[in-house]
């Protein structure tokens, strides 16, 4: 039934402190031994997942900026699906605002994005919302970070475009994620679910949520669903 497990990071396959968990790495390589895909998706910079998908032992396949690129294995081009004009605009307005109010925008690796912007939440999320109501863009807040994304990209979206590369499809991958950026990757993934940290607007979405919280909520999921890959 499930061939592919797609998977958040922070919150995710992390533990409260934002350090890796070490019984997440031991289950994703325990599924990519038994040779099925494991896909993570971030709100990260591509140079960024390229690093954690060698480290951790994946076959270096990711959604990465919130669905805005995509890359197949670790020799696959990267794969830019959202636009990077408008959030640069949106960006602009917001950092002339709060420069008059003394403060500047701590942004994320910006030279190495190609679809997105992010930036540190020194400030309220409602806030930038409300600076760009008339602004063609999406204003996310991951809980890590708030991300200027391009309307109508999102990890869903960037699953459904992967999936058929990937000769799958959406309704092939267990999807588990926390926060309201995973929303759609979950309503998309043929199952989808959530750790015990979630946001609630996550949990509702989700088929199942984990007793545990972070990393160990993962590994409960994981080993919940198993049984699901080994029917394929």
């Amino acid at each position: 039934m499930l061939k592919a497990l797609l998977t958040d990071i922070d919150g995710t396959i992390t533990d409260s402190s934002r350090r890796i968990h070490t019984g997440s790495i031991d289950t994703i390589r325990s599924l990519v031994d038994e040779g099925i895909i494991v896909v993570l998706a971030s709100g990260n910079a591509p140079c960024f997942m390229e690093a954690l998908c060698k480290m951790i032992g994946t076959q270096g396949t990711f959604i990465a900026e919130n669905g805005g690129v995509i890359r197949i294995g670790y020799t696959g081009t990267l794969q830019v699906i959202g636009d990077q004009r408008a959030p640069r605009e949106a960006l602009a307005i917001l950092q002339a605002h709060y420069h008059l109010q003394g403060k500047e925008l701590e942004l994320f690796s910006p030279t190495y994005r190609h679809a997105d912007l992010a930036f540190a939440r020194t400030v309220p999320a409602t806030e930038v919302q409300e600076l760009l109501t008339d602004f063609p863009v999406q204003v996310i807040d991951t809980g890590y970070a708030i991300h200027l994304q391009s309307p109508g990209i999102n990890k869903g979206t960037a699953l459904v475009e992967l999936a058929g590369k990937l000769g799958l499809a959406p309704h092939e991958f267990l999807a588990i994620g926390d926060s309201v950026n995973d929303i759609q990757m979950l309503r998309t993934a043929g199952i989808g679910i959530t750790v015990a940290n979630a946001h609630p607007e996550t949990k509702a979405a989700a088929a199942y949520v984990a007793e545990k919280q972070y990393g160990d909520g993962f590994v409960e999921a994981v080993k919940k669903y198993s049984s699901y890959f080994r029917a394929r």
